[in-house]
């Protein structure tokens, strides 16, 4: 009876162990595929804004403040809600801070174009090539168009062919305007014309569409306004409410109506700060 027992657990362990370094694996693997995608996606975002910073480091950096910040502030508060709340924010806050980042570049990029543009077409214009002009507006033009096209000479002078290279840097810079640029030079290149021209008319338009652009935006700021504090009020008048009525207040917490309540009125909440922002946000 003894041996059984010990046959047992023996292959009872061996299975377990087996089990064990089976998922361990799989664990591994999949981190490791995990770490390949994170360090592509800062990769391409730093290469973007042409941040110069060592992906794994950054990585690292960020697991260690999530692993460490949220239970830290848990053993300070001594309060379970604030740990999971600052783990919840150090989640989307470098995604945020990444995109904001990249979404005011675009924007700086978009302002400076129609200047490029014309530095462009009057370089052409006194007879310089689209290369040389393209090197005046490298040496002239303040960031991020210097380093956009700084970027796209040096890879033509590494070897790369016209088209790829012009590919690489509409693929980096995604913006409708500039994509319209990239392609009058490339019908420019093929079937001819005036490019000089073709630049000065695009600047033109695309200076009156920021124009308009920026008096929507003026009409529409105090509307985006609204939408942020008809949207944060509730949450201030709840944490005055829980000051002044605690008792009162702490059913909304603690009853499965209260539940029910606070589920509804931020669903409520939510979709009125989503109907301000698509009324508030015109696309010229």
């Amino acid at each position: 009876m003894t041996l059984s027992i010990l046959i047992i657990a023996m292959l009872v362990g061996g299975c377990s162990a087996i089990l064990a370094w089976l998922f361990l694996g799989a664990a591994s693997k999949r981190l490791e595929d995990l770490n390949k995608s994170l360090i592509e996606i800062v990769n391409h975002h730093f290469s973007t804004m042409f941040v110069f910073v060592e992906a794994q480091f950054y990585i690292n950096l960020y697991m260690a403040v999530i692993l460490i910040l949220p239970g830290l502030i848990w053993l300070l508060s001594g309060k379970l809600l604030l740990g999971v709340l600052c783990f919840a924010l150090v989640l989307i806050v470098p995604k945020i801070g990444l995109d904001l980042l990249l979404k005011k570049r675009l924007q700086a990029f978009e302002k400076q174009l129609p200047d490029a543009l014309i530095m462009m077409a009057g370089s052409l214009r006194v007879g310089a090539s689209l290369p040389s002009a393209m090197e005046t507006l490298v040496r002239e033009a303040p960031a991020p168009m210097s380093q956009e096209f700084g970027l796209y000479l040096r890879e033509r002078k590494l070897g790369e062919d016209f088209e790829t290279a012009l590919t690489h840097m509409e693929i980096r810079v995604p913006l409708e305007d500039f994509s319209m640029c990239i392609s009058a030079i490339r019908i420019s290149r093929e079937v001819g014309g005036n490019l000089a021209e073709t630049f000065e008319i695009l600047a033109d338009t695309l200076r009156r569409k920021l124009t308009m652009e920026g008096k929507i935006d003026s009409l529409t700021a105090q509307g985006k306004l609204q939408g942020i504090v008809m949207s944060s009020l509730p949450i201030f008048l709840t944490i005055v409410l829980m000051r002044i009525e605690p008792a009162a207040m702490g059913m909304l917490f603690t009853t499965r109506i209260g539940w029910a309540v606070l589920a509804l009125v931020s669903a409520m909440q939510v979709l009125g700060f989503l109907a301000i922002r698509k009324i508030t946000s015109i696309n010229v």
